[in-house]
C-alpha cells in the first residue's frame, strides 16, 4: 500500500494549495459546475468551485453553494493526503454535510489519486438498460463484489455504513437506482420486475455478474426479483428490511391501479424550509431511539430528500415506486410469495421488530416459504439497521457473506424473462 504524505500544515490554506487536485475532467465531475464551500473550525470558510474539469479554489463563502462541509483543519489534512476517506470521516462525525453530499461524495473521490485507500469512494458513471446510471465504486476491483441497493426515496449515500465496512477486503459497488439520486429518470412503471431489468443490464455494465447483493428496503426487492428471475447473476443475497407484497387484499388496489403517474410532476406548494423539517420527521420515525443516529446525518439525508423532490421527474419516479410495492402482487403465476418458494439463492433476511414500514411479521412467512433460507429480527429496531444498528448488521452481513462465499457454485440452467 502507497502511504500517504505527512501534510505540511494543518493550515487550509497550504493544504489546498498542496493537495487539492486542478483537474478532474476524467471524474464523474468532469462535466459539471458545482461550488463547495469548507467550513474549517477556527480557520473560516474557502469555496472550491469546479467548472467542467477545472478547480480552483478561493477564501471565502459563496451563497447558495452546491454543498458546504464543516470540520476541523486536521481532518480537512486527512482527507486531501488520502489518509481518510469522506465516508468514514462523515460517519465518525468529523465531517458534517449540508446540500449535496453526492457531490461531496465525488470530490472526495478525486483526492490523492495515487494512495491507495480502499473506503475511499469513487463517483463513476455508467449506461444500464439505457439509463445513465451513477455509480460508487471503493475496495480492491480483483475481490470479490459486492453490490448495494438502498431504499425508496433513498440515493447511494444511505448504503455509506456497509460500504465502509466492506470496501475493506470487498469490491464494493453502490449505485443510485434509476429515478433517485444522480442517476438518470426515464419515464417508466417502477415496478420491481422492471428494476430488475435494469439491475441485470448493471452487473454486466460493471462486470460484477454473480455478485453479492445487499438491498435495502426496495432494493431488497429489486434484489430478490433479479434471483428469482436469473438466480445464476447472484451468488448471495442480504435483505435489509425488504419490501415484500402484501398477503392481505388491500384497499385501495383499484384506486392505485388508475392514479395517473404524472400527478407527481406538479409543481410542490411547500417552501423548502418546511419540506425540509418534513423530511427529517420522516426519517426520524423511521427509527426507534432516534437518538442514536446523529443530528448530522439526519440534515444531510433531508437535504437529500430535499434535492430530489425539487425535479419533476424524480418525484414522478418515487410515486410511481411506491405504487409498484403496493400493488405488488402476492399471489399467482406472477406473485412474489408463490414465486418466492423456489429462490435458490443463499439469503438472509433481516428484519426491524419495530419496522413501522416493513412489519417484522413478515419473517415467519419467509420462514414457512422459504425454509433454506436464515430470517434475523433485530430487537429495538426499525426501518434502517445499517444505521440504528449497525455493528449488529454489519455482523450479520459478513457472516452471511462468508457463508456464500463458501457454496459451491449451482448449475441452475437459466433464467426467466
Amino acid at each position: 500500500m502507497t502511504m500517504a504524505r505527512s501534510p505540511v500544515s494543518c493550515d487550509p490554506e497550504i493544504c489546498l494549495a498542496e493537495y487539492l487536485p486542478r483537474d478532474v475532467t476524467r471524474s464523474a465531475l468532469g462535466h459539471r459546475r458545482v461550488t463547495m464551500n469548507l467550513d474549517i473550525t477556527d480557520h473560516g470558510t474557502w469555496t472550491v468551485r469546479i467548472d467542467e474539469g477545472t478547480v480552483t479554489y478561493r477564501r471565502g463563502g459563496v451563497a447558495h453553494p452546491t454543498s458546504t462541509v464543516r470540520t476541523d483543519a486536521a481532518t480537512l489534512g486527512d482527507l486531501l493526503a488520502g489518509r481518510v476517506g469522506v465516508a468514514d470521516a462523515f460517519l465518525s462525525g468529523a465531517l458534517e454535510i449540508r446540500g449535496s453530499m453526492t457531490t461531496v461524495l465525488a470530490i472526495g473521490g478525486t483526492f490523492a489519486p495515487d494512495v491507495e485507500l480502499p473506503t475511499r469512494a469513487h463517483a463513476r458513471e455508467t449506461s444500464a438498460y439505457g439509463v445513465h446510471t451513477a455509480y460508487l465504486e471503493a475496495g480492491d476491483p480483483d475481490e470479490r463484489p459486492v453490490v448495494l441497493l438502498h431504499g425508496l426515496g433513498a440515493n447511494n449515500s444511505s448504503m455509506l455504513p456497509v460500504l465502509a465496512d466492506l470496501a475493506v477486503d470487498h469490491r464494493v459497488i453502490c449505485p443510485d437506482l434509476p429515478g433517485f439520486g444522480s442517476s438518470a429518470a426515464p419515464a417508466w412503471r417502477y415496478t420491481p420486475e422492471q428494476l430488475h431489468r435494469w439491475l441485470r443490464a448493471f452487473l454486466d455494465a460493471v462486470d460484477a455478474r454473480g455478485a453479492a447483493l445487499v438491498g435495502h428496503s426496495l432494493g431488497g426487492r429489486v434484489a430478490l426479483e433479479l434471483a428469482l428471475r436469473d438466480p445464476d447473476a447472484v451468488t448471495g443475497l442480504v435483505l435489509l428490511c425488504p419490501a415484500m407484497a402484501f398477503r392481505r387484499r388491500r384497499r385501495l388496489t383499484s384506486l392505485a391501479r388508475v392514479l395517473p403517474l404524472d400527478l407527481a410532476r406538479l409543481p410542490l406548494a411547500v417552501p423548502p424550509r418546511l419540506l425540509h423539517a418534513g423530511a427529517r420527521a420522516g426519517l426520524r420515525a423511521l427509527l426507534t431511539d432516534p437518538s442514536v443516529v446523529p443530528r448530522h446525518w439526519y440534515e444531510a439525508a433531508a437535504d437529500e430528500w430535499e434535492l430530489s423532490l425539487r425535479h419533476a421527474s424524480r418525484r414522478r419516479a418515487l410515486w410511481s415506486a411506491l405504487l409498484g410495492l403496493y400493488l405488488d402482487e402476492p399471489f399467482g403465476e406472477t406473485g412474489l410469495w408463490d414465486r418466492i418458494a423456489g429462490l435458490e439463492v443463499p439469503a438472509l433476511f433481516l428484519w426491524g421488530d419495530r419496522d413501522t414500514l416493513v412489519p417484522a411479521r413478515f419473517a415467519r412467512h419467509v420462514t414457512s416459504t422459504v425454509p433454506a433460507a436464515r430470517s434475523v429480527t433485530l430487537q429495538a429496531c426499525g426501518h434502517v439497521p445499517q444505521f440504528e444498528q449497525p455493528e449488529m448488521t454489519l455482523h450479520l452481513i459478513r457472516e452471511q457473506l462468508a457463508t456464500t462465499a463458501r457454496e459451491p457454485t449451482r448449475s441452475n440452467p437459466g433464467r426467466i424473462a
